[in-house]
């Protein structure tokens, strides 16, 4: 197929702030190669980050031992999902009819640290390792192939010219994305996005 749609799940309450920047690198660097670009701005749209009984619309069937993941199993196969997650899960699986297991997701964000806090031998240990449950056991157990996440480093702290040299590093990454673009939907995650995919995972088991 020769649909070319990317979805961007973004999530930074300030439009000044770094995430928004690199956000709207993206929408450019990719709508300039003939996408169709989709945000998804989760604090404007008020989206719900906590996993609760609000996410099952008519009730839960064992309020007494709740169970969240059987609970939502559940109201996922009777369609008594929250619409919220609802519209988020459409725009993830739309083009699933076609192909899904060659959806391809990236994970972009910021740090608060630089690089060297998350090695191996860092305060916080390696990030492949942190990201390791999302990538591997979200992203790519629902169907995704997870390219290398593309990590700002610590921006907040860094100099006008550093940053703007990683939004321009940024956009090259995006302009070389350019060959698979022509044949798979492409999903760049701007935080995670837990709640909505938490459905699609339990169906898979």
């Amino acid at each position: 197929f020769s649909a070319k749609k990317v979805l961007i799940v973004y999530a930074h309450e300030s439009p000044a702030s770094f995430n928004a920047a690199a956000k709207d690198a993206a929408v450019a660097a990719l709508t300039a190669q003939g996408c169709t670009v989709e945000v998804s701005d989760l604090y404007a749209m008020k989206f719900k980050a906590a996993a609760t009984t609000e996410d099952i619309t008519g009730g839960v069937k064992d309020a007494e031992n709740f169970c969240y993941a059987k609970e939502i199993k559940l109201a996922s196969e009777e369609g008594r999902l929250a619409d919220d997650i609802k519209k988020e899960q459409e725009k993830l699986k739309e083009a699933d009819l076609v192909i899904f297991q060659d959806k391809k997701a990236m994970l972009s964000f910021t740090t608060d640290c630089p690089e060297s806090v998350y090695s191996d031998t860092g305060i916080n240990g390696d990030i492949n390792v942190t990201l390791w449950p999302l990538q591997n056991g979200i992203l790519n157990y629902c169907g995704f192939q997870v390219f290398a996440p593309q990590i700002f480093w610590d921006p907040a702290t860094g100099s006008p010219e550093s940053r703007s040299s990683m939004l321009e590093g940024w956009r090259r990454r995006l302009q070389n994305l350019k060959p698979d673009l022509k044949h798979w939907h492409t999903v760049i995650l701007q935080s995670v996005f837990i709640r909505a995919l938490t459905p699609l995972t339990l169906n898979l088991i």
